[in-house]
């Protein structure tokens, strides 16, 4: 054999790099399912049927074109299994087929990368990394434009990339309608009576593939989180193509106004849920923002809208992937604000009688997925106020959301989410109190803590902790300036000694009760 072309459960591109001057009489390409990507973090039964069908199916459209896969299936049975990890079962086909040489495409985890690495020196062969071309921005492109900054604004990158790339742009480098960044009408809440459209999400019934993945999982994996009723999942390319189709026809137009909004038992909203296709590599960005962009052109959803979605892939998507590869493996280890608690309980099986917190890991448990604002500003916003440790809120994050790989996780948990990089990915920590909530969702209403108080039985968590959170952390932000709003409201607050010291005490005891540390 010439070349074993690896291929991981994030890469399902039959364009990819790895396929480049591929000669089916000479190489073969190599896939394997292994239980340590299942088992380092506590997988959520979803996110593994999820990657497992869509690896399966794409293996099947592979040797549908005559391509020759080494393949190896996770069964129910672990004992079944030839080894535990991909350096342990590329050991056994590197001495079964003697290729000349292993090539890959750049992985999406750091951790995989230099197993690979470490496996390829071991067996003295070769391991050839390609590019990713999936991605609008390389990582060799983003190193030149970090070059020479002193901060990463993510505003000021996705500027560069609409100009480089001429998205939405007019003649002479003005962006259309001359604004980049349409986020003061993308802020909306429903109304009272909720959304008003009927709305009905693109969904797939699993085929013969799927449901005896489902089956396998539920009983492997018996104890994990989650559950399966739900795996409405698109799992090949033609079901995410299908799904994007329904997204810019049907709700990118209201996607806009209403992309932070919550509300009851709705898990997806006006959202394109496009993020786990995109992340397994089933989608290319390049064609969800040609989409949308045809679809402005075409007066079929407003600039809002679209360059809402656009910013969200274009700009951010591309941003924490740069972040990711120019920091790692430090990033994964900082922690600024010195957090050292556990992930509490609840965020696991959604017990808690938190309104707010309840509805998002209902989602969570139920599909694997929950909105950017429930993750960021209903679990994150927990997370921090509590003090978890941000790699341990990252672990979760990978465990619990069906869309995560470590690339884009990371960067959004430890960095933007609990502010663990002091500022590389966001400006200021993203927190609140129970008033961001109610502000932005019914669930306060049908809670039993009030969002408006700071002390007592019914007071609300959230604002309970907020206050302390920057009592704790106050010469840490003092001079943020983007902070200045909210040290000086609690400079008012420290002023009333007696408030201040029930407030701390008791988000002391919320803390210990959480997270079940001392």
């Amino acid at each position: 054999m010439r070349n074993l072309v690896l291929v991981l459960g994030d890469q399902l591109d039959a364009e990819s790099a790895a396929f480049d001057g591929f000669d089916k009489t000479q190489d073969r390409v190599w896939m394997a399912e292994v239980a340590e990507e299942n088992t380092h973090v506590w997988c959520h039964k979803m996110r593994i049927a999820f990657f497992l069908s869509a690896m399966r199916h794409f293996r099947n459209h592979l040797e549908s074109r005559n391509i020759e896969v080494c393949y190896h299936e996770l069964t129910v049975q672990p004992q079944n299994d030839c080894r535990s990890t991909f350096a342990e079962v590329l050991e056994l086909d590197v001495q079964k087929y003697a290729p000349q040489k292993l090539i890959v495409v750049e992985p999406g985890d750091w951790r995989v990368q230099e197993a690979l690495k470490t496996a390829a020196d071991a067996l003295g062969i070769k391991l050839e990394i390609r590019p990713d071309r999936h991605f609008y921005c390389s990582v060799e492109d983003f190193k030149e434009w970090v070059s020479g900054r002193k901060t990463l604004v993510m505003e000021f990158f996705y500027r560069w990339m609409r100009k480089k790339h001429d998205i939405l742009m007019e003649p002479g480098g003005k962006p259309v309608g001359g604004e980049w960044n349409f986020d003061r009408d993308n802020r909306k809440s429903f109304g009272k009576s909720g959304p008003v459209d009927s709305y009905s999400p693109k969904t797939f019934k699993p085929d013969d593939i799927t449901r005896v993945v489902i089956a396998m999982v539920e009983q492997r994996f018996a104890d994990h989180p989650g559950s399966l009723e739900n795996f409405l999942l698109p799992v090949t390319r033609r079901q995410a193509s299908a799904m994007l189709r329904h997204f810019i026809q049907d709700t990118l137009p209201k996607f806009g106004l209403f992309e932070d909004a919550m509300w009851t038992g709705e898990a997806f909203l006006y959202h394109s849920r496009l993020s786990a296709a995109l992340n397994v590599k089933l989608l290319a960005p390049h064609e969800c923002v040609n989409a949308a962009v045809i679809a402005y052109q075409n007066g079929l959803a407003p600039l809002n809208s679209v360059e809402g979605f656009v910013r969200q892939i274009l700009g951010w998507r591309e941003f924490v992937r740069g972040v990711y590869w120019v920091e790692m493996p430090s990033y994964s280890k900082r922690n600024f604000l010195e957090a050292d608690r556990d992930v509490p309980s609840f965020f696991w099986d959604g017990d808690t009688d938190m309104e707010c917190v309840r509805q998002s890991m209902q989602h969570v448990i139920e599909h694997g997925y929950s909105h950017h604002i429930h993750r960021l500003m209903v679990l994150g916003n927990l997370a921090q106020l509590l003090g978890v440790h941000p790699l341990k809120f990252h672990e979760w994050h990978m465990a619990m959301y069906v869309d995560a790989v470590d690339w884009v996780s990371l960067p959004n948990t430890l960095g933007m989410s609990q502010f663990g990089d002091g500022g590389t990915v966001g400006t200021k920590p993203y927190c609140s109190t129970g008033n961001y909530i109610n502000r932005m969702s019914p669930f306060c209403k049908n809670c039993r803590f009030d969002h408006r108080k700071r002390i007592g039985e019914d007071a609300c968590p959230f604002t309970t902790l907020y206050w302390n959170f920057l009592d704790r952390h106050y010469d840490r932000l003092k001079n943020n300036h983007r902070m200045t709003f909210a040290v000086k409201n609690l400079e008012k607050r420290r002023e009333d000694v007696d408030e201040m010291s029930s407030i701390l005490e008791q988000s002391r005891l919320l803390q210990e009760k959480m997270t079940g540390n001392e």
